[in-house]
């Protein structure tokens, strides 16, 4: 039966002869619809974002995120336990997870792990390191964060085995090479 359309006062519709059930029916189905795109999305991202792989950068091959971002350790953390909250977390956004870290090519998988934060979430974790991006590293490839010191530390790249990438120093040839000695295993 096709409905009848017409307006009452000019400003509201009204339908008449339509099965309404039908009507109900096609509103339910779109609605569902949209929130299992959502929640499908949703579920692809936590599941995409944990994954940790290896990439050729400047540095050599490091650790990225799964959008090819650097992963960066900090040289304050201890003990598998992250020391950068705040507004080093801002500046440094941890590599968060729902679920277990997923190993990309090139990652050991024996060596991922997680670590809870202060806040309760789980932090994703290499050779026991807490893994963070750097906010300015802004397409794949970038490493801006390496060798800085914020924060009270230094951000390294992290290899395949989960040790800090340190860029070499350039050597001065005017001035006798020194030596020192440090207790942490980071510059």
């Amino acid at each position: 039966m096709e409905g009848k359309h017409h307006r009452t006062d000019g400003s509201e519709l009204v339908i008449t002869g339509l099965p309404w059930t039908r009507v109900v029916a096609v509103i339910v189905a779109a609605t569902l619809g949209v929130v299992g795109f959502f929640a499908a999305n949703a579920g692809g991202a936590a599941r995409s974002s944990r994954t940790v792989s290896l990439r050729k950068t400047s540095l050599g091959m490091i650790l990225v995120a799964a959008n090819g971002h650097t992963l960066y350790l900090f040289g304050k953390d201890r003990n598998d336990k992250s020391a950068c909250s705040a507004s080093c977390a801002q500046f440094w956004p941890p590599l968060l997870t729902r679920g277990k870290p997923t190993a990309g090519p090139g990652i050991e998988a024996s060596l991922l792990g997680t670590t809870k934060r202060s806040n309760g979430s789980l932090q994703v974790t290499y050779n026991r390191h807490p893994l963070y991006r750097f906010l300015l590293d802004k397409r794949t490839g970038q490493t801006s964060g390496e060798g800085l010191f914020k924060f009270g530390a230094r951000w390294y790249a992290l290899s395949a085995k989960g040790a800090a990438i340190v860029k070499g120093a350039p050597t001065a040839t005017t001035s006798p090479p020194t030596t020192t000695t440090s207790t942490s295993p980071y510059p």
